[in-house]
């Protein structure tokens, strides 16, 4: 003989929002994004076209890609992202026009950087502290 508290829709969506019923510590490459990374180089230079997926359910508001930039590259100027720092362990932030990533939807970022012979592609990624998968 328990009474039930009404709750409104809005409100029961809010707190339920966040369980998404996946496993709360997923496989490493099981993740909710998927980086894909083409390398075009030359002499003492490259660029890096990287495409970020969010193949999750949830909408990304806000993000930043971690990754470790291959020895010997240091990145000279980037587009539709900030890059800090320019050399090992490389944090992108979204700029304003592109924080946002549906549910199925992708954004394309890049970076020009020198080279002293290694023209490797970063190969591990996480999105907001999540592993991605390497397409």
């Amino acid at each position: 003989s328990g009474s039930r508290t009404w709750v409104p829709a809005e409100v029961w969506k809010f707190f339920t929002q966040f369980q998404s019923g996946q496993d709360p510590d997923p496989d490493p490459g099981s993740g909710a994004c998927r980086v894909a990374t083409t390398v075009n180089s030359w002499n003492s230079g490259l660029t890096a076209d990287i495409t970020v997926t969010n193949s999750g359910t949830a909408a990304i508001n806000g993000w930043s890609l971690a990754f470790a930039l291959p020895g010997g590259q240091a990145i000279t100027s980037g587009w539709n992202a900030t890059y800090s720092p320019a050399s090992g362990q490389v944090t992108a932030r979204n700029v304003s026009y592109n924080a946002g990533i549906a549910p199925g939807a992708s954004i394309s970022i890049g970076f020009q950087a020198t080279h002293t012979g290694n023209t490797a592609k970063p190969t591990s990624f996480t999105l907001n502290d999540a592993t991605c998968t390497a397409a």
